[in-house]
């Protein structure tokens, strides 16, 4: 009887043992370079803007004009559903009022994915809180991420 419940011990004990997790490999130095606004190619740039812009203003107007296969990535076209941005407008709206323009903050190249991150201060009516739209364009001219977030206020 012993030997059974030991056998049952260590059985249990290594179906227990942790799963090996399996770790991407992330390149030791990431190459990001700061770009001048000037230096970027127009089409990236219009469409980073273009894109972010037509977002933002579904705010103001409750209409969306989908994302194309020619403009943006499947993974962006499926989360830039028509519920998902009332949902987010709903709340930028309350916080923020009604959104004006975007201004260039910064673009960065990220040399190992060859793609361009564009940062955009939003104005809004309201200037109680900052916010920044980051939109990501890959080496097709496509956005692969669009991304909104608020800015919090630097501790003096």
């Amino acid at each position: 009887m012993k030997i059974i419940t030991l056998i049952f011990c260590m059985l249990l004990l290594l179906s227990c043992k942790s799963k090996k997790t399996i770790v991407k490999e992330v390149p030791k130095e990431k190459n990001m370079v700061v770009l001048m606004p000037d230096k970027i190619n127009v089409i990236k740039k219009n469409r980073a803007y273009d894109l972010g812009k037509r977002l933002l203003e579904t705010c103001n107007t409750s209409r969306f004009k989908a994302f194309n296969s020619i403009e943006a990535t499947e993974k962006v076209i499926q989360n830039a559903t028509p519920k998902k941005i009332a949902e987010t407008c709903k709340k930028i709206n309350q916080r923020n009022g009604k959104f004006l323009n975007l201004n260039l903050i910064d673009v960065t190249h990220d040399e190992f994915n060859d793609e361009y991150i564009f940062r955009y201060a939003i104005d809004y009516e309201k200037k109680l809180f900052k916010r920044e739209l980051k939109v990501t364009v890959n080496a097709d001219n496509k956005v692969s991420a669009i991304a909104t977030k608020e800015i919090k206020p630097k501790p003096l």
